[in-house]
């Protein structure tokens, strides 16, 4: 016969286990949503409209302390911010940066070209922020196809901001897009315009939302800014299968993007 105090014992001995394990998951868990909501939080890149800097596979570690806290700030809730970020920081133009558009349930990652006040219009394929044509200097050029199997002839440029000591690389077609010549588009006041590197592959500032775009960003939006790519995967890559692995990209491993 089992001694009833053995089984009393085996109930709390089982009991102190379950108890034990939720609270090490609750830990865990709280960490993982403070870490997310005010240091670091990562991003997978789904699309191909940041290219050539961020490739689809991309995944993003972002700073949330760089811009300070909006209302997307915070993973699966929504912080009661309507304007503005709690110890904002203002973001400079250039940075990559996570946001969420208005009306969006998906997060976007594009490239910061206009800040509140700027005046913002392509011509010809060329960015002009404040009237002032911003330098581009073509790197090489190449033939794809496109989907219909045509070829496509694309340019890669270097283009530098006016005023910002740094420089990136953006992917431009020979055939152009409907915007490469826009009207003058007027940042309004605590909102931001983004562009992808992509240029003529990113639904972006340059389209209304109502058309698939972004349009403007208000600033308790931002998410927060690109610091690095974790790594990098192919399509058909998955964890769970080794034989796929190789479809990691090595190169890109804990490569900056300051």
């Amino acid at each position: 016969m089992s001694n009833p105090t053995d089984n009393q014992n085996r109930k709390i001995g089982i009991g102190g286990f379950i108890f034990e394990t939720l609270k090490t998951i609750t830990m865990a868990m709280l960490i993982a949503f403070f870490i997310s909501t005010f240091l670091f939080r990562p991003f997978r890149i789904p699309s191909s409209s940041m290219e050539p800097n961020l490739y689809k596979g991309d995944y993003l570690i972002t700073s949330k302390y760089s811009l300070g806290y909006g209302k997307y700030a915070a993973p699966f809730v929504e912080l009661p911010i309507s304007k503005g970020r709690i110890f904002e920081n203002a973001p400079a133009r250039g940075d990559i940066i996570v946001f969420k558009p208005a009306e969006s349930k998906v997060f976007y990652v594009k490239r910061l070209v206009g800040l509140p006040g700027d005046e913002i219009q392509m011509k010809d394929g060329v960015l002009y922020i404040n009237g002032r044509a911003q330098h581009i200097a073509e790197l090489s050029e190449t033939t794809q196809t496109d989907k219909a199997g045509n070829p496509l002839k694309i340019s890669l440029y270097r283009e530098t901001f006016s005023n910002v000591q740094k420089s990136h690389m953006i992917i431009d077609q020979k055939i152009g897009s409907e915007v490469d010549n826009t009207g003058v588009y007027n940042v309004p006041p605590g909102q931001y315009f983004f562009m992808g590197d992509n240029r003529d592959q990113s639904l972006d500032s340059r389209y209304s939302p109502q058309i698939g775009g972004v349009g403007y960003v208000p600033a308790s939006h931002l998410v927060g800014r690109a610091e690095f790519i974790l790594l990098s995967v192919e399509d058909g890559f998955s964890i769970k299968k080794p034989w796929t692995w190789g479809k990691m990209r090595g190169s890109r491993f804990l490569k900056g993007l300051r």
